[in-house]
């Protein structure tokens, strides 16, 4: 058998891929023994979900939307995307505290990554659990709750630990966000006032092609019940005047509306909408992760490659993730801006340049998006990742032969091959 990811730029080696449709089926899989690995949307780019044995989709489990209103939470299928149950949530009166720019992931791919959106108070996708119902090694079944011993190091685990079957959400009461482009923001109103721009909304996403323009479009996601208004004029950016896209050719068609047409929380915090495919074609995409107290330092480090990459970047996004607890989060202990590239199929001369470009953000500590492409070889996550010491102990009392692991898994986190 053959398949190849979301976006088309890897064909996975998995020789089998296991469809559970109940929890039950699913521990028979696992009890047969074997390595197994799970895979969620694919929208990951490089191999963090590959094996040369099976793979195991939860995308047949029976799907759940339990809302426990006293708790504050909602629990959900691990294979469910964002975008099929959100609604379901906002008619319930409630809402999640952010969502990544597409709808279109599952959740138990994006919490394992540790996927995010946008905010400077907003932390990932994976600080919204609370609870994670999953399949062990030996074909039993637990359920790891925030506070316990070994939540922290369970959460983004990038699959290590067992097959995740469900998860439990942290949710709040809905609300509805309005939507404001600008265009033009030039690079030293950036640099001068980045704390004042990415402060001036819920969620605030730049994108740059990292030419003398600056950044290209600013979106600005804020609540309704935020008292601010939009500006007229954003630090030297004007107001767009249509629906946009970020990449200036495409349509705006697919992208939630803007001009500041209020909506619910979910079909405006993503950028795109859940019936449309975001992408511009084939495309790969890389993501840093540095501390957001050297934001301004760690873009004016890439900024010298920018003539460089711009006959390969279709468009780069800058956003901020609040810090959270998660051992293996690209976010954990820091407060940070992501660096986000969207690249066009370019295999050889995006690879060079992810070399150059992660010799450029190392002096910041950056720690790659585990769903990306970026220089595996030259990743210390020995030096990144505090806990990882600790993960790994974690990884050996829960799979300790090793069923859930693989290629990728084995380089970045065992320092080994299989």
């Amino acid at each position: 058998m053959t398949s190849t990811n979301w976006a088309g730029n890897l064909t996975f080696a998995a020789t089998a891929v296991e469809r559970p449709t109940s929890v039950d089926e699913l521990q028979e899989v696992v009890a047969r023994g074997g390595s197994l690995r799970a895979v969620g949307s694919r929208h990951s780019f490089n191999r963090v979900a590959d094996t040369d044995a099976a793979q195991v989709s939860t995308a047949a489990l029976p799907p759940r939307v339990e809302i426990d209103e006293a708790e504050h939470t909602v629990t959900v299928s691990s294979g469910a995307r964002y975008g099929e149950f959100v609604e379901e949530l906002d008619a319930a009166g409630l809402a999640l505290h952010n969502l990544a720019s597409l709808p279109h992931i599952s959740v138990a791919g994006a919490v394992a990554t540790g996927t995010h959106g946008s905010g400077d108070h907003n932390g990932s996708l994976a600080s919204a659990v609370r609870a994670l119902e999953l399949v062990t090694a030996d074909g039993g079944f637990r359920t790891i709750r925030r506070g316990d011993l070994d939540f922290d190091g369970a959460v983004v685990s990038l699959g290590s630990l067992g097959i995740v079957t469900a998860a439990t959400l942290d949710v709040q009461p809905r609300f509805e966000v309005r939507q404001h482009v600008y265009e033009g923001l030039p690079w030293d109103r950036l640099l001068a006032h980045y704390d004042e721009i990415t402060s001036s909304a819920y969620s605030v996403s730049l994108f740059t092609d990292w030419g003398d323009g600056g950044i290209t479009q600013a979106w600005l996601k804020l609540r309704t019940d935020d008292p601010r208004e939009a500006p007229a004029e954003f630090f030297g950016a004007t107001a767009a005047t249509r629906n946009r896209h970020p990449l200036p050719d495409l349509s705006g068609e697919n992208t939630t509306r803007q001009l500041g047409e209020p909506g619910a929380w979910w079909d405006r915090l993503p950028h795109f909408k859940l019936g449309f495919t975001p992408s511009n074609g084939e495309e790969v995409q890389s993501e840093f992760l540095v501390p957001r107290r050297r934001a301004v330092e760690a873009i004016e480090a890439v900024r010298p490659l920018g003539e460089r990459m711009a006959p390969h970047l279709f468009v780069t996004e800058l956003r901020t993730i609040a810090a959270d607890d998660l051992w293996l989060s690209p976010s954990h202990d820091e407060d940070c801006i992501g660096i986000h590239f969207t690249w066009r199929p370019h295999t050889e001369e995006v690879d060079a340049l992810l070399v150059d470009i992660g010799a450029a953000l190392a002096p910041f500590g950056a720690r790659p998006h585990w769903g990306k492409v970026f220089d595996e070889d030259a990743t210390d996550v020995e030096a990144l990742y505090p806990r990882l010491g600790d993960f790994r102990e974690l990884a050996g009392r829960l799979d300790p032969e090793r069923v859930f692991r693989n290629d990728f898994v084995d380089r970045l986190l065992f320092g080994s091959g299989r």
